[in-house]
Formats: C-alpha cells, structure tokens, sequence
C-alpha cells in the first residue's frame, strides 16, 4: 500500500487534467489508508496497553512532523520546481523508505491474540460508536488546520507562498510534538496508579479545551502573534495517543485493524466536511 501511494504521488506530477488529478489522488488515498489501521495493530502487538499511549503518539506523530517540515519545504520545492516538479520530489524518492521497513520488520507476530478470529459480532459495539463521535469532532479540528492554515495566511494575512510555509511550520511542529508528549503523560499516569481510562480521558479533556486559543487569533493584528494563538491551539495534538490507545483498549484483539479502520473512516467523514463548512 505505502508503494501504491508513493508512485500515485510521483505520477500526479504528469496529471494533464483536473479529472486525472482527482483520479490520481483517489488512488493515493486508498495507498494512504492502511497507515492508520494497520500502524495500530502493530502497536496493539508489541506493546502493553499501558504503554500504547507513547507508542501510538510516536507512530501517528510522524504525519504531523511532515507537515511540519514539509511545508516551507513544499513552498521551497514549489518556488523553484513549480507543482508537477514537486510532485516527482516527493513521491518517487519515498519508495526509498521501504528497504529498511522491509529489513527491519519481523515477518511473524508476536501477539496470541492476533489469532483471534475476527467475528462481525465482536467488531462493533457502542464503544466503537462513541469513539467513532468523539473522532468525527477531533478530526474536524485537525482538517481544518490542515486545509485552512496555509491559505488562511497567504489569502487573509496576505503572506508570500515560503513565508506562508515557514509559519504554518510552527502549529504543525506542536502538534507533531504534542502527539508522543500526551501520550506519555497518560502512561506516567497509568504507572503512578491511575486508571487507564481515566488517565487518558483526564489528558484528552485538557487537550480538547486547549482548541479555544483558535478563538481570538483571527482577532490578532500581528501575525506572529496569530500563529503563537494557532500553535497553542495545537495542543489538542495531546489528545491524539490518547484516542489511539483507548481504541486499542476497548477493541477485542483480532478486530483493532477493522476497529482503528472504521475510527478512521468516521474522522475522514470530518475531512470532507472540514473545508467545505468552514468556506461556508
């Protein structure tokens, strides 16, 4: 799947269409979606669950750190390569990361409830309702800093494109950081005695309220000052291990891949929302 995304990603730079473009990125989306469901199966192997939480921030912070690096880098890469130039950039030289990934992997699981077999009467429950409802919320917020910020700076704050690039680094980079950094909050909490449901919900509360900084930030004369306001509000990053990993939790052991997939989904359905309510 990471090879299907990769290559879509390199050939959308010869898109001589907007209907080819969207074709493209279709495809890049069904490579991309395996990230999530089967990232959380593997920690849901190797890890207990009280150590998920740091684990599962470190696996998912990485789409975050690339948004974060990624975007003077893109802005960079677009200012000199132009798009269909950025598009081969990035796309072709990433298939490089699967020779390690393939090296490093074990072939064989390590979990005896892998084995478990996959019943549609233990897949869904309301458990999975609600976390699906608190994901639909969260992702919302997050697809909004994703298709929002960067044109929110070059349209209303009238920046240059690598302007743009570098500020928008700033909220990407907390939220990037936040992620491993909330969910090792919660495993210290799990180890000073705390319940593990109520350590991670205590850190997604906090996490959560952290969101009314975007509030007044359209209200900052100064830029700075409005991207400070927008990275503090990236603190909701805290709650992203934490989400993980009560899904893991609550999960039965041979359907976390099915249940992180559906999580996912309903967060997705936010993505679309996302851009066309806020324009509204």
């Amino acid at each position: 799947a990471f090879a299907l995304w990769s290559l879509t990603c390199g050939f959308t730079g010869f898109a001589g269409s907007l209907g080819a473009l969207i074709l493209l990125r279709i495809v890049l989306g069904i490579g991309e979606s395996v990230y999530l469901p089967a990232g959380m199966k593997i920690v849901s192997q190797f890890f207990h669950a009280g150590d998920r939480g740091l684990a599962s921030g470190l696996m998912n912070s990485g789409t975050r750190a690339g948004l974060a690096l990624g975007a003077p880098l893109i802005a960079w890469l677009v200012v000199r390569l132009g798009w269909k130039g950025c598009f081969f950039a990035i796309g072709f030289p990433s298939l490089i990361w699967l020779i390690p990934w393939l090296l490093v992997f074990p072939a064989r699981s390590r979990s005896s409830g892998a084995a478990e077999p996959n019943r549609l009467s233990k897949t869904f429950d309301r458990n999975l309702l609600g976390m699906c409802l608190g994901e639909v919320c969260y992702s919302y917020y997050w697809y909004l800093l994703v298709t929002w910020l960067p044109d929110y700076l070059v349209e209303a704050r009238h920046m240059p494109i690598q302007k743009a690039g570098s500020y928008a680094m700033i909220p990407y980079l907390i939220f990037a950081v936040s992620e491993p950094l909330g969910g090792w909050i919660s495993d210290l909490l799990v180890r000073l005695g705390w319940n593990e449901t109520r350590s991670r919900k205590t850190v997604l509360t906090i996490a959560f309220f952290t969101s009314l900084l975007l509030l007044p930030a359209g209200f900052m004369s100064s830029d700075f000052s409005a991207v400070l306001l927008i990275a503090g509000a990236s603190l909701v990053g805290l709650a992203t291990a934490n989400l993980l990993a009560l899904l893991q939790g609550l999960a039965p052991p041979g359907a976390v891949g099915m249940w992180t997939g559906t999580f996912n989904f309903s967060g997705n359905l936010s993505g679309i929302a996302a851009p066309l309510v806020t324009g509204i």
